[in-house]
């Protein structure tokens, strides 16, 4: 009998050690489950809207010689306050035909002219805010997990583009100055390069102190992944 009872003990034990490891392994898996889910998922306190001027992890982003495994990481635009000169020259634009006729050279043509005159001039105003759009909604900054990219949308049939890798960045520095910048928290981002191009700059950028930060930390990251042999 004695035998017997230390026999179950050791079956026991043994059920015991092979219970625990899959248990552990199980955590792990569950862990990087979660760390997954967290990047790809829409985190607190971010704006996902396609008009926005910050967005983090942005969802649907395509440029020329993305890289499939690329992920994109931050898209910048000018800060919206900075639309406010072309939008109130826009307003005035479409208000001034109720003023015109206080001219007396405007009463003199007829009817008709001074239809497609105003015609015209709606055209013109329409055509002006659009193109301001186009400049604001299309000129934008990309940091992405390999390289930094800055798209320079100067009319439809013009763009610049300018990219940089995240190992080849030497400097990063903030400038903001005024009181409206400091007060929205907006500003510039100069960012030194030892690629072809030596400076890249995201102009009027939101919350420029924390994109700084997280070019820092890919440029750790990037030295870590050198370290390691991990750099694609």
């Amino acid at each position: 009998m004695a035998d017997v009872y230390i026999s179950k003990k050791k079956k026991k034990k043994t059920v015991v050690k092979k219970s625990s490891t899959p248990i552990v392994r199980a955590k792990k898996v569950v862990s990087k489950k979660r760390k997954s889910s967290v990047s790809k998922h829409k985190l607190p306190g971010h704006s996902y809207n396609p008009f926005s001027a910050y967005i983090y992890y942005p969802d649907r982003v395509k440029f020329i010689n993305r890289d499939p495994k690329e992920k994109v990481i931050l898209l910048l635009r000018k800060h919206p306050i900075t639309n406010l000169s072309w939008v109130v020259l826009t307003f005035l634009m479409v208000i001034a035909p109720a003023f015109i006729s206080i001219f007396d050279f405007f009463e003199l043509l007829p009817m008709g002219y001074q239809i497609v005159f105003i015609l015209i001039w709606y055209l013109i105003a329409i055509a002006f805010a659009f193109e301001e759009f186009l400049k604001w909604f299309f000129h934008v900054n990309i940091i992405t997990d390999e390289r930094i990219i800055e798209v320079d949308f100067v009319n439809l049939f013009y763009r610049e583009i300018t990219d940089a890798n995240i190992d080849q960045i030497q400097d990063v520095t903030v400038e903001v100055g005024g009181g409206i910048r400091t007060m929205f928290h907006f500003g510039d981002l100069v960012i030194q390069t030892a690629a072809e191009i030596p400076k890249i700059n995201f102009d009027a950028i939101p919350n420029p102190d924390k994109v700084a930060r997280i070019l820092r930390e890919l440029r750790i990251e990037e030295e870590v992944e050198k370290l390691e042999g991990r750099v694609r």
